[in-house]
């Protein structure tokens, strides 16, 4: 900061020092980095390289240094040391994390809990929304969709005798909403669409697509597994019915970590899992064998919750709620366009494509590049150049931005040795296979 010069004229001289300068420069990232609000967070994550660029958050996100500590908490002390003891605190813990979530996508406390996968939180409301829409038939999507949304519903309607309908995307970047609109008729149960797309990171119009679904007497299920953590979610304010999503990706809460599941309030005694779980049933102790469903969302509970990676999930939300929504998503669009800029500077010339939209009001936090040869690219950028960005087929190389942790000159130098690589062409020396996880 120059000495004497409130913080108003301070991002002022910022940015006309900027105007000048070139933005593919690494002094015009520095400048960026010193001037960003956030920028703290990022030491309170595990950093074990520092030279490492780390653009994978959006498959699974750094670890908090505080997950670490309660990690070494609750492994020795509580399963240690208190044993079964500790399971009057152990059950609250769904109900208590879930009520953290909450905020972060627009909901009541007693609308979301923290259980299972979200494949299987998936199914477990599909399949409830599919019984309580007796006489309809029909489970809408679109192509955009991550595909293991598709793989649940296609075996919940194996199941119930219903079908899935797959509306398509013009371009494979950003929904046909028009066309999504006009699919949805009587014999649409429900929409079951992810907010923001895996491979593209399109992001839907929510209280749109979710009028559209009430207007026609279907329920509107949503996937906030790419949206959680990156975008404001207002899920009550849309009018949503119900909802799942991950906690691994921009909440850092751990490989394989519980996922979540919603349900609007006026929905909850009017549903029914259909995973009859010993800790969903009504009184759980009483050890009865006649299941009857407890009330409200903890119906929707099935089996043991998994503390340990239960646990680790609260030092990941909990940084999130501290930074806020509102700053991390200027912080992710300011990121996300300033990767555009740079595509467009570097990427673009070597015949790169945007496989991303531009228009920052239906953008999440990912921007994915087209190549021939992604597969190759990807993988010369990890095990040539110490870049972690991830692969999607066909041709799509995903930067994830994960504002609490990445920097502004760690995607500028992620762009820079993606174009090395492809005008050295270096990636010409990996084979051209498929890889187990990509």
């Amino acid at each position: 900061k120059r000495q004497g010069f409130p913080p108003i004229y301070d991002l002022a001289f910022t940015f006309l020092h900027n105007s000048r300068m070139d933005l593919t420069s690494p002094e015009y990232a520095a400048n960026l980095d010193r001037t960003d609000e956030l920028a703290s967070f990022r030491e309170r994550f595990v950093i074990d390289d520092p030279d490492l660029i780390y653009l994978d958050g959006n498959s699974l996100g750094r670890m908090p240094k505080r997950a670490k500590e309660i990690l070494c908490e609750v492994a020795p002390v509580e399963w240690g040391g208190e044993l079964v003891r500790n399971w009057g605190e152990w059950f609250q813990l769904p109900n208590r994390l879930g009520a953290k979530i909450a905020r972060l996508i627009g909901a009541e406390e007693d609308e979301v809990v923290c259980c299972d996968s979200t494949s299987v939180n998936l199914f477990k409301l599909v399949t409830a929304a599919l019984d309580y829409q007796k006489g309809r038939t029909e489970i809408l999507t679109d192509d955009l969709n991550f595909p293991s949304d598709l793989y649940v519903m296609q075996g919940c309607a194996r199941l119930t005798g219903a079908v899935v309908t797959v509306a398509q995307s013009q371009d494979g970047v950003h929904a046909d909403v028009d066309a999504l609109e006009q699919a949805i008729g009587p014999q649409t149960a429900l929409t079951s669409i992810t907010h923001v797309a895996f491979k593209s990171g399109y992001m839907h119009d929510l209280k749109r697509l979710t009028d559209a679904a009430h207007q026609a007497g279907a329920l509107a299920l949503w996937d906030l597994s790419h949206s959680v953590g990156a975008v404001p979610v207002d899920l009550d304010g849309a009018g949503a019915d119900l909802a799942v999503g991950c906690t691994y990706k921009y909440l850092n809460g751990g490989p394989g970590s519980p996922a979540f599941l919603y349900v609007r309030r006026d929905l909850q005694e009017k549903l029914l899992s259909p995973i009859w779980g010993w800790f969903g049933e009504r009184k759980p102790f009483d050890f009865r064998l006649e299941y009857e469903p407890a009330a409200g969302l903890q119906r929707f509970f099935a089996g043991t919750p998994p503390i340990l990676s239960m646990s680790a999930v609260d030092a990941g939300v909990d940084l999130v709620l501290e930074a806020g929504m509102d700053r991390l998503r200027a912080k992710s669009l300011k990121q996300t366009e300033y990767l555009i800029q740079l595509y467009d500077a570097l990427l673009a010339p070597l015949g790169v494509s945007l496989n991303t939209p531009r228009d920052p009001k239906v953008r999440g936090s990912h921007v994915s590049f087209g190549h021939a040869d992604g597969l190759r690219v990807d993988r010369a950028l990890i095990e040539q150049m110490n870049v972690i960005p991830d692969f999607r087929a066909p041709d799509s190389i995903r930067f994830g931005v994960t504002p609490l942790y990445t920097t502004f000159s760690e995607l500028r130098e992620g762009v820079v040795r993606m174009a090395e690589v492809i005008e050295k062409k270096s990636y010409e020396s990996f084979a051209v296979e498929e890889l187990a996880v990509t």
